[in-house]
């Protein structure tokens, strides 16, 4: 397939208002006093149930019309569903029903017998689904009103089937819920700018992506949208995670069943260190964004994956490195967030560790990101990319070279804590990385001075195996405006004298007033 170097169109951020910032804001104004925690999964679980009753409604009457290959077809037969990889919603399920009866004070129980009946029915959807709407401090009278304003999401956008919008939707209160929770939004959501910038460097066409730490499926979502907008199609890859949040685990199954993915997250929630729900995988792509510098895990210090040396109890960074390098096939690639201590920290092993990663000549780009890019913190973070072949045979040969950008002064403010990477920011990270890698059409690569900088292993061991990118590119070159050094000071002398000038008369005038008010010097 044709190779396109532009990012993903961009998903709605909370930099876009339209009818979705207009569904939070009334959403919203509904949560009353219950926390953004627990009214995401009420919200959500039903933004959710409201798509899958449409997606069977639009093939129910497909059937039910018996038109072409649906002739003589049983509209209330499961497996007319189940072919054509639609849920089956049983009656007790679907939206008619429940929007029917939003106004029953049994609203509540209603919607938890149709998640009940709508897991039994659907053997992926087990154990994903919310089923609390029934509990006593949930005022069953918001929740009708709840029910009827995501009644109204199909009706918003008339050039868009309603479950495409749902999909946007659900996508844009994922944001709004992390934003929201502050730190804790982290644990299940990565920003949708760093998240498209990982794909579009990795771009995974085809081949198996795995995330260990996979959060809401951000991850997922983004790289079958990369998929389609090149030329692909879903199903051109396959996708395993694990979580070890059961409530988040249950977003990211929804998350990828509202697109019509089908994901392997193994039997249940799972702590990847403990309970490694797919040993034998061995991935073309590795994605994820693990909880930085987290000193509350579980080390088995025997462990088959810590193949460059032992990670430190306290510290989990290059445990999780080393778990996404066990599990890439031989020609696999990685991109992950971590924190930017672990570019440079030489404590407890630590440096160590990178050394190996270094001459094991794995480590094929580092990315330093500017800060506020994440709802759960405002440090600056960065990425890594890894790779278990730079001589593919496809590409430049890049043995014993590393690619460092400093995008750390890029982005936009969209308010006075957040920073997004912009279009334009993403086009021109990607670029720079594929045209050192070699890809075709994308340009030649050169470095530049302040941005990146292609340096040798050697280089790097010169820095104490150090992989900062500042230590490598440099300082931004100053253009020489043509305005020669005297003429430069003599002007800046003229001005400075000016200013002391102005100063010393400043000074005088102040002391009368003070004298004035008798308080003179």
């Amino acid at each position: 397939m044709a190779k396109k170097t532009k990012t993903d169109e961009k998903p709605d951020s909370s930099a876009n208002i339209g009818f979705e910032a207009k569904l939070w804001l009334t959403a919203d104004k509904l949560r009353n006093n219950m926390d953004a925690a627990e009214y995401k999964h009420v919200v959500l679980g039903l933004i959710f149930l409201k798509y899958i009753s449409d997606s069977f409604e639009e093939h129910y009457n497909k059937l039910k019309e018996g038109k072409g290959d649906y002739q003589g077809s049983d509209p209330e037969d499961k497996d007319e569903y189940k072919a054509e990889n639609v849920f089956w919603v049983p009656k007790i399920a679907r939206w008619s029903f429940l929007q029917a009866n939003a106004k029953q004070p049994t609203i509540g129980k209603l919607i938890d017998d149709a998640m009940v009946a709508i897991e039994r029915d659907n053997i992926r959807l087990k154990g994903s689904l919310n089923k609390n709407y029934g509990r006593a401090d949930l005022d069953k009278n918001r929740l009708g009103e709840l029910i009827d304003l995501i009644g109204s999401i199909q009706l918003v956008d008339a050039a868009s089937r309603s479950k495409d919008v749902l999909g946007r939707v659900f996508e844009y209160f994922l944001t709004q819920f992390a934003s929201a929770e502050g730190k804790n939004g982290g644990q299940f959501y990565t920003p949708s700018c760093v998240v498209r910038l990982l794909v579009a460097m990795l771009a995974p066409y085809k081949g198996r992506i795995y995330d260990p730490c996979c959060g809401s499926g951000g991850m997922f979502v983004q790289s079958e949208k990369f998929v389609e907008t090149h030329g692909g199609k879903l199903g051109d890859i396959s996708v395993y995670g694990q979580e070890s949040n059961p409530t988040t685990r249950r977003l990211a199954v929804m998350n990828l069943a509202l697109r019509g993915i089908e994901a392997d997250f193994g039997v249940e929630q799972a702590d990847t260190f403990r309970n490694d729900l797919h040993p034998d995988l061995r991935a073309d792509f590795v994605l994820a964004n693990p909880p930085f510098n987290d000193s509350d895990w579980f080390r088995k210090d025997d462990d088959v994956r810590w193949q460059y040396g032992v990670p430190p109890k306290g510290n989990a960074n290059f445990a999780w490195v080393q778990h996404f390098i066990h599990h890439l096939a031989p020609q696999g690639m990685a991109g992950f967030v971590l924190a930017n201590g672990s570019m440079s920290s030489n404590q407890s092993g630590e440096g160590d560790i990178r050394k190996a990663l270094i001459e094991a000549d794995l480590v094929d780009c580092m990315v330093a990101l500017p800060g506020q890019l994440f709802y759960s913190t405002q440090i600056p973070v960065c990425l890594w990319f890894l790779t278990r072949k730079k001589n593919d045979g496809k590409r430049r040969d890049r043995r014993k070279e590393t690619l460092f950008i400093d995008a750390r002064k890029m982005g936009t403010l969209i308010d006075r804590v957040h920073r997004e990477l912009t279009d334009a920011d993403l086009e021109k990270i990607t670029n720079t990385y594929h045209s050192w890698r070699g890809e075709k059409g994308v340009g030649k690569y050169s470095d530049i001075a302040g941005y990146c900088k292609s340096a040798t292993n050697e280089e790097i061991a010169s820095h104490g195996h150090v992989l900062t990118p500042g230590r490598y590119v440099g300082a931004e070159e100053i253009e020489d405006d043509g305005v020669p050094f005297e003429e430069k000071m003599k002007h800046l002398v003229k001005e400075l004298t000016g200013q002391f000038a102005e100063s010393a008369k400043l000074e005088q005038a102040i002391k009368a007033n003070l004298k004035g008010l008798g308080y003179g010097f």
